[in-house]
């Protein structure tokens, strides 16, 4: 067996995938479910997803690379902005385009509106996904396949399945792969991602950070990690992180009462933090304001965006 081939004889493929739609309707889900591991955070607040995220998922037939993008959405910042850019520039790349609609809602003017900018990608193949079919009746379920199926006339398939009880994720990878070139795997085996842990960990923080919070604030959070360091004298990590609002009373509910919210924050990220270290963790939480930061290109580039 060479290293492109598979068993039985026939070529491996390997190539990329990702999935769009409208933000909020399982993406981030779908790619963790598939890689079999959480390599994106998960929200239900729209644009949680702000980077490209590669989840690698390894078959004897071959290996995908799952890319996990923020929601295409009408910006109303320079980071809005920014976002879409990168979904733009994924999309022109990748081999395979999976268009996500979630079961339980109406195909929207929002998913027309993406499913017909499919057409400035004619490289890769598009396959249609009808998501959260766990939430939905039967008839919602063919209902949503009926509109999907109507919105493209080049799908080279159409399926349902839910990410949360892994029905017909199976039909998913196999179909993704046949749409792959023939070639052998472009990570090494046993990769999950090609995050770093410092990415892994601030948007562990940022995840842990947006439950509860409402209104504009999911938008505001930033997180960098300024240092991961082990202790020379006992089994604990200390991780240093900051996280960045826009204006003081953003930080006000970030804290909370006493610190009492912060604490929690800290006390859910570290519950994940710890199983990626391998370590107790100690979690040094720090709040800061950085005005505007979503408007302003020189603080974006320091962000990273």
């Amino acid at each position: 067996m060479t290293e492109a081939t598979a068993p039985g004889g026939s070529a491996t493929r390997s190539g990329f995938a990702t999935f769009v739609g409208r933000p909020n309707v399982g993406k981030s889900t779908l790619t963790n479910a598939l890689v079999g591991e959480k390599v994106a955070i998960t929200s239900d607040k729209p644009q949680t997803t702000r980077r490209a995220i590669r989840g690698i998922l390894n078959r004897a037939e071959g290996q995908l690379v799952l890319v996990d993008t923020p929601g295409l959405h009408r910006p109303r910042t320079l980071l809005g902005q920014r976002l879409n850019d990168l979904v733009e520039q994924v999309l022109g790349d990748v081999d395979v385009i999976g268009f996500c609609v979630p079961a339980t809602e109406k195909v929207g003017p929002g998913d027309r509106r993406i499913a017909e900018s499919l057409d400035g990608y004619p490289r890769a193949k598009k396959v249609a996904i009808v998501t959260k079919t766990d939430a939905a009746t039967r008839e919602q379920v063919t209902e949503r396949l009926i509109e999907v199926d109507q919105l493209r006339a080049d799908w080279a398939a159409v399926i349902p399945l839910s990410a949360l009880t892994d029905e017909q994720l199976d039909v998913l990878t196999d179909e993704l792969l046949s749409l792959m070139p023939e070639g052998p795997p472009l990570y090494p085996e046993g990769v999950v991602t090609d995050e770093t842990v410092e990415d892994r960990i601030a948007e562990i923080i940022r995840e842990s950070a947006l439950e509860g919070v409402r209104d504009e604030l999911p938008h505001s959070i930033a997180v960098v990690v300024q240092d991961i360091s082990a202790r020379e004298d006992s089994d604990l990590t200390d991780v240093y992180a900051d996280l960045i609002v826009e204006r003081d009373s953003q930080k006000a509910i970030i804290i909370g009462h006493r610190g009492s919210r912060l604490r929690d924050v800290g006390a859910r990220a570290r519950s994940q933090i710890e199983p990626l270290l391998g370590a107790r963790v100690f979690l040094s939480l720090h709040v800061r304001v950085a005005k505007e930061w979503q408007r302003d290109p020189k603080q974006l580039g320091r962000l990273g965006f």
